[in-house]
């Protein structure tokens, strides 16, 4: 299928673990993905539209063909993942999945004159996945078909949100978990109307719903009623008893061991690792007991130098960019010169909106400190970027701005060696089907 062949060639890189598939549970997934309803693999809207939107599939296809799978991506995080942090990302690694922040359905419906300023992107920024959310079809639908003008390389709907504003009053974000069958409806509707992948960014539960086999429940839902090949899963249920965004990302415990038994119970699909990762010796920890890709949220916003910095060469064995800070810092502030010089009346950033990118640049290092305390006094009258570099950088030694990014991260290296002993009991609906299966089977070898 066009809209997933991205993702097969992801497959077919990704390592495998020896203790994640055994001969019977081969036996128990092949029955099963005989039975899969249709829309498993193909909409049948997207059936009866496949011959007119085949040419724009290739090209999309061919387009993402040229990118590393997303082995590593950075999380989708509102009031951080815009544009500008993006183009900084992209000037230190050159192969990391960008995510945009959340842009709500009703948002583009309602600004179909105003599109640029919520989805436009420089092209350097590929490849980069934009995340919508909401919970009305047709908005949802609509707002797939405008974003597709724009050439994402994969459209990603929230499920995870816990925010009382999304999850909340909005009804969508993570509530969307507990029906997985809009879900799927959901995602149908948004795989019509694009011609890129698309995927699914969830919690393991929320609240009292955060057994192993309701987290199973959905996927298979989702999965079995859309072209959703592809799960991003936040190793964390939510909590939706009032506690804070940042509380959720902190109180509920971690639990790895939901992530890899997907990886066990699903192997037709894909799943990236989110929740609680901080470097890059913890993604290459992941990767090496099975896990297909590491998303990472705040360190790599807050840290960028250690944690991007290094993905190129220590996560896809590819050379690094090769860049100083001085010089990535060279790189932004043309991308920001750019952007202050043809805005031509239209929405113009702040420069405060510019420059926070940058506060993480320097993080631990010699001089940071004060850096920050003479950014946050540039700010008050700095008109432009190159202003405000000129008046702060004096802070940070020149040893620092001139050096290169390190090749490796270690910590974390060890962390995750012992997840595949505790692992969740297979998900009971498989079994229950594979051992009516081999009954069938079976008998039926008898009556012979």
């Amino acid at each position: 299928m066009l809209k997933s062949c991205v993702y097969t060639r992801f497959a077919s890189l990704t390592p495998l673990h020896s203790n994640i598939h055994n001969n019977h549970q081969r036996v128990c997934f092949h029955l099963l993905s005989e039975r899969l309803p249709q829309s498993r693999k193909l909409s049948s809207h997207a059936r009866k539209v496949k011959a007119t939107k085949h040419k724009n599939q290739l090209e999309s296809v061919k387009h993402a063909e040229r990118y590393h799978p997303p082995w590593f991506s950075v999380a989708p995080m509102m009031e951080f993942t815009d544009n500008h942090y993006r183009t900084l990302a992209r000037i230190i690694s050159k192969h990391s999945w960008l995510y945009t922040e959340m842009v709500v359905a009703e948002t583009l419906v309602h600004q179909q004159d105003n599109l640029d300023r919520f989805l436009a992107f420089p092209s350097e920024q590929h490849p980069i996945v934009l995340q919508i959310g909401g919970s009305n079809l047709d908005n949802l639908s609509k707002a797939a078909e405008l974003a597709n003008r724009y050439s994402y390389d994969e459209i990603n709907l929230n499920c995870g949100c816990p925010s009382g504003r999304v999850a909340g009053h909005g009804c969508f974000g993570v509530r969307l978990m507990l029906d997985p069958k809009f879900v799927g409806q959901a995602m149908s509707a948004i795989a019509a109307k694009c011609d890129v992948p698309v995927s699914v960014k969830c919690r393991i539960g929320l609240d009292d719903h955060d057994s192993y086999n309701e987290l199973c429940e959905f996927i298979y839902t989702v999965a079995s009623h859309s072209p959703t090949k592809h799960f991003i899963i936040h190793a964390r249920k939510a909590l939706l008893n009032g506690i804070s965004p940042a509380d959720n990302r902190k109180i509920p415990p971690l639990k790895y061991e939901y992530y890899f038994g997907l990886l066990r119970d699903f192997p037709e699909l894909q799943f990236t690792l989110n929740g609680g990762i901080t470097s890059i010796g913890q993604v290459n920890a992941a990767r090496k007991q099975g896990a297909h890709g590491v998303m990472l949220g705040r360190a790599a916003y807050h840290n960028p130098w250690s944690t991007l910095g290094c993905v190129d060469s220590s996560v896809y064995g590819e050379p690094g960019v090769g860049l100083s800070r001085r010089q990535v810092l060279e790189q932004y502030q043309q991308y920001c010169d750019s952007v202050m010089g043809n805005n031509n009346g239209s929405y113009k950033p702040s420069l405060r909106l510019m420059v926070k990118p940058l506060l993480g640049l320097f993080h631990s290092e010699p001089g940071n400190g004060l850096w920050k305390r003479k950014a946050d006094t540039a700010l008050r009258h700095c008109e432009t970027i190159e202003a405000f570099l000129e008046e702060t950088l004096d802070a940070i030694p020149n040893d620092v701005l001139n050096s290169t990014i390190s090749r490796k991260s270690s910590c974390g290296e060890d962390d995750f060696a012992d997840v595949h002993s505790s692992l969740p009991f297979p998900y009971r609906i498989r079994e229950q089907e594979m051992t009516q299966s081999l009954t069938v089977n079976f008998k039926s070898l008898e009556d012979i």
